[in-house]
């Protein structure tokens, strides 16, 4: 038997543990640390002293602290609101130069940002390519949860890639914690690539507001489920969504009063809804309003420029045109030109 000396093994040597494997549990357990500290930090993850005692109370009390915590956010929501016009107004004339709006987020926020970009081609009759939603982990993780892929800041950096995003584009990226790396990775690529970039976040002085040319901050306060963030925060995020895209479509002249002129009648709904539209922007008889309907081919916008005007179908498209899609403004370059 060969002995330790021998073998070249100091026997002292072999029974201590390795200084670089020490090293790395150190990091590691710092970084763990870390995280923990980071946690406790985010307003989303402190307990509500509201909802305490939730798992002992009955139903309907469940559900008033519920409501209670929920009419917090639209207060909330209302500080943000001069952020939010600063992001619409700089919006809209990269949309009218052919720039997209592209929301991306990492969960509940994903979520949401698909279900908000699918909304603007049947509401605003938009080309589906210029308002998308993308979420961490794609399409699939809409409806399986794949939470893992939020903490991949490389995921964000190849989804712009792949999305060929560039200057005119606006980028809006979601994380009610504000630490999403993935969305980290998608707003520092997409600003490096010249596009307008926006938070959203439920949390003060976050990372993603370091990444964005306009941080929207809402703080909720924290949920009735620590760190459930679908709740209160999910809330908020989606009310801030919905004030972009139907501002952004105002700007654009997609609305005229408050009816939705461009939508896209493809359902019988939608068609009665259509001759509504044309009903109450014009006084016109239903009959009528489904005539002009038909003749504009299913153009509520073209059928009231339309009868307003006295004019066919080509003419009130070119005025249209040439007026930026707004009612008003076709109108009256039709006014001037009987």
């Amino acid at each position: 038997m060969e002995d330790q000396k021998g073998s070249g093994i100091d026997s002292d040597q072999g029974n201590k543990p390795d200084q670089g494997s020490k090293s790395k549990s150190k990091s590691k357990d710092e970084k763990m640390q870390n995280t923990g500290d980071l946690l406790g930090s985010l307003t989303t993850e402190q307990q509500n002293s509201s909802s305490w005692n939730i798992d002992r109370i009955d139903t309907l009390d469940i559900l008033k602290v519920m409501n209670a915590e929920d009419k917090k956010v639209a207060y909330s929501v209302e500080g943000s609101l001069e952020d939010v016009a600063r992001a619409v107004d700089r919006i809209v004339p990269r949309m009218k130069k052919g720039g997209r709006l592209l929301y991306f987020g990492a969960g509940t926020s994903g979520r949401l940002a698909i279900l908000d970009a699918a909304e603007c081609p049947p509401t605003f009759g938009t080309d589906p390519q210029l308002v998308q939603g993308f979420m961490a982990g794609g399409q699939d993780a809409f409806h399986v949860a794949q939470e893992d892929i939020e903490d991949r800041k490389e995921e964000g950096v190849r989804e712009v890639q792949r999305q060929a995003i560039t200057g005119r584009d606006t980028v809006v990226g979601l994380s009610a914690s504000g630490q999403a790396a993935y969305i980290i990775g998608v707003l520092k690529e997409a600003g490096r690539r010249g596009a307008l970039t926006i938070s959203i976040t439920c949390n003060e002085h976050s990372a993603l507001d370091r990444a964005a040319d306009i941080p929207i901050n809402t703080v909720v306060g924290p949920e009735i489920l620590m760190g459930s963030t679908r709740l209160k925060a999910g809330t908020a995020q989606k009310m801030i969504l919905n004030m972009i895209s139907t501002a952004v479509m105002v700007r654009l002249g997609k609305v005229y009063r408050n009816l939705m002129v461009d939508l896209n009648p493809k359902n019988k709904k939608l068609m009665e809804r259509a001759r509504r539209i044309i009903m109450l922007a014009t006084g016109v008889s239903y009959r009528k309003a489904e005539d002009y309907l038909n003749r504009s081919h299913r153009s509520p916008k073209t059928a009231i420029v339309m009868i307003e005007t006295g004019s066919d179908y080509e003419t009130a498209c070119k005025w249209l045109k040439e007026e930026d899609g707004f009612i008003v403004k076709a109108v009256e370059h039709g006014h001037k030109n009987n």
